[in-house]
């Protein structure tokens, strides 16, 4: 699928991230303009909310409350629709800012961060970090240690195991998931050498579908690590997401770098999609 057909259906944002289809759209946050928006399948653009600071990962509580990343202040928001409160303080666990988030059925959410200050230090810092996990109460604990940079997450086996992009390990983690949330068992799912597995989603087939955000490209990688598509982005690629009326259409959120100080403010960044052959994980 290298040559999948590119479609820009959204300009004018600065960093988008934490990508999710929910009732009929595509949610996502913005670094940089500080908003949660979510367009229809023709690109119309609905800020849903905006707050101080950096939002990221997106999920929802089993009452349909919007639970959200807020990165610098290493929180996880909630939103009622009307009010934005505290629901979990991370500040004990992520040793720098919080990014990407997956919640499950129950409302218990899974919360990574950078580790180190990456924008300022370069990859000279690095610092493992640790995989928080959130109690639908609030209540956070560690759920997994010396990550390299935990990023996007699915869940696979009927939510029986948890798979984590670790974007400096070049790889994906996988960890049983017991009924209390706790996870066990770490293995790599997949080995990726030469990419920096970021934004991911899976689809029905059991297919994960990343962006590679140091080759500026989505692929698809199947357990043991087949990739079985790829499709080139031309700019930086750094989250993707299934969605659409037949859970065909991946979302793919793109600017010209991940670095701060080069985009914010520029409204640079796009929302492109490509028609792929497996539709999203129900």
């Amino acid at each position: 699928m290298s040559g999948a057909e590119l479609e820009v259906i959204l300009e004018g944002i600065d960093f988008a991230e934490g990508p999710r289809w929910h009732d009929g759209h595509l949610w996502f946050s913005d670094f940089y303009q500080g908003t949660v928006s979510r367009i229809d399948d023709a690109g119309n653009r609905e800020v849903m909310l905006s707050m101080d600071g950096q939002p990221s990962g997106l999920g929802w509580m089993p009452n349909g409350d919007l639970l959200l990343v807020s990165m610098l202040d290493r929180k996880v928001m909630r939103y009622d629709g009307q009010n934005l409160t505290e629901h979990a303080d991370l500040s004990s666990i992520a040793t720098f800012h919080c990014n990407d988030m997956i919640v499950d059925p129950k409302g218990r959410a899974y919360v990574g961060n950078f580790g180190f200050d990456l924008m300022n230090e370069g990859l000279e810092g690095f610092t493992p970090a640790d995989l928080a996990m959130i109690d639908p109460d609030g209540t956070p604990s560690v759920a997994a240690t010396e990550l390299g940079f935990p990023n996007g997450m699915v869940f696979t086996d009927n939510g029986k195991t948890l798979v984590v992009a670790e974007s400096f390990g070049s790889d994906f983690k996988a960890f049983d998931v017991s009924a209390d949330g706790t996870l066990s068992n770490s293995r790599v799912w997949a080995a990726m050498p030469g990419t920096a597995p970021d934004g991911c989603d899976i689809d029905a087939e059991g297919g994960i579908w990343f962006a590679d955000a140091l080759g500026s490209r989505v692929m698809r990688v199947v357990e043991g690590g087949e990739v079985t598509d790829e499709i080139a982005v031309g700019t930086g690629a750094f989250a993707c997401a299934l969605g659409g009326a037949d859970g065909k259409t991946l979302y793919i959120l793109a600017a010209p770098s991940s670095n701060e100080h080069e985009i914010a403010g520029k409204a640079s960044g796009s929302i492109m999609t490509a028609q792929v052959a497996v539709s999203r994980a129900i």
